[in-house]
């Protein structure tokens, strides 16, 4: 079991709203460490310097969309064990089976209870202390 407060976390979110409200909730998890980033170009430069080890990405993102930024780490040979959880506006089958293929940890189809963010979470680490 992980401490949460041991866990380096990256929220990409073009929507300050939800990233203030995904911050809050790892806040009263227990997470120390969280980074967050308005797009994925912004995120992906600032783990390359200085990695996480959980991303938390919406998948409906200018520039570059979460797939993208998915398969991007994912080719990565330093990000590519990087948990990534999927947020998706949509439970687009196709979306959820693109990132499946891809390697995507979890998804949380948004809106979502804090809750199911952390059993989100727990099934990648195991129970959060």
């Amino acid at each position: 079991m992980p401490a949460a407060s041991a866990i380096r976390v990256m929220v990409v979110d073009d929507q300050t709203s939800m990233r203030a409200m995904i911050r809050r909730a790892l806040q009263d998890f227990g997470f120390k460490d969280i980074r967050d980033k308005a797009s994925a170009p912004e995120a992906l430069s600032a783990i390359r310097t200085d990695r996480v080890h959980l991303i938390i990405s919406d998948y409906n993102m200018p520039e570059m969309d979460g797939l993208e930024f998915l398969a991007t780490v994912r080719k990565d040979e330093a990000l590519a064990k990087t948990v990534f959880i999927m947020l998706t506006g949509s439970s687009d089958r196709e979306v959820v089976q693109k990132a499946a293929a891809l390697g995507v940890n979890n998804y949380l189809v948004k809106p979502f209870a804090p809750a199911a963010l952390k059993e989100k979470i727990e099934r990648v680490f195991g129970g959060l202390t």
